[in-house]
């Protein structure tokens, strides 16, 4: 601290300065990650958890209503299986989704989620999904993408999630390449 006192005023407030710079620029770095990791931990903007198994179902149905959605910029169609599913909460399930590329070229795509109301998202599991890894389609191409998930239990005892009776499971592909893409 002795040699804080030793600079000159201008030399410390220049050196306050290039600290202040540091610190948030790695507070810039970090953002991003950090928004990620506080977003998992309280279902923020109804983001879900992955899991490996389910618990177990408990004496309780909810229903999830499947919404899907395909950025302009991406030529591909694709839709649930099953607009709506009635599950037993605690329990593992399986919906199925169905794209289609309707290009004349590969194309590569990957999709984004999230979950309404955004309460439940904390509660919805997530044990496998295509929206974990990216999704190539030939021309032409069609594939069947499943999704196995659960919705825990704990939702029937968060007095702010306690009577969500239906949620909403939401998806919109985007193209991994959009300069490759076909308008």
């Amino acid at each position: 601290m002795a040699g804080w006192r030793a600079m000159s005023r201008t030399n410390r407030t220049a050196a306050f300065a290039v600290l202040f710079i540091c610190f948030m620029t790695g507070l810039a770095w970090a953002s991003v990650p950090l928004y990620r990791l506080f977003c998992a931990a309280t279902g923020l903007n109804g983001t879900t958890n992955r899991g490996l198994a389910a618990p177990g179902a408990v004496n309780h149905q909810i229903t999830i209503d499947f919404d899907t959605n395909v950025s302009p910029k991406l030529p591909w169609k694709f839709t649930p299986e099953n607009r709506s599913d009635t599950i037993d909460v605690g329990a593992r399930d399986m919906a199925f989704f169905t794209a289609t590329n309707t290009s004349d070229k590969p194309l590569t795509g990957t999709a984004t989620f999230n979950v309404q109301p955004a309460q439940a998202g904390k509660y919805f599991t997530k044990i496998q999904c295509f929206c974990f890894t990216q999704q190539t389609l030939k021309p032409g191409e069609t594939a069947r993408m499943p999704v196995i998930f659960f919705v825990d239990p704990k939702i029937l005892t968060d007095p702010d999630a306690a009577d969500i009776q239906t949620i909403t499971l939401s998806y919109t592909f985007y193209p991994v390449d959009s300069a490759k893409t076909a308008s």
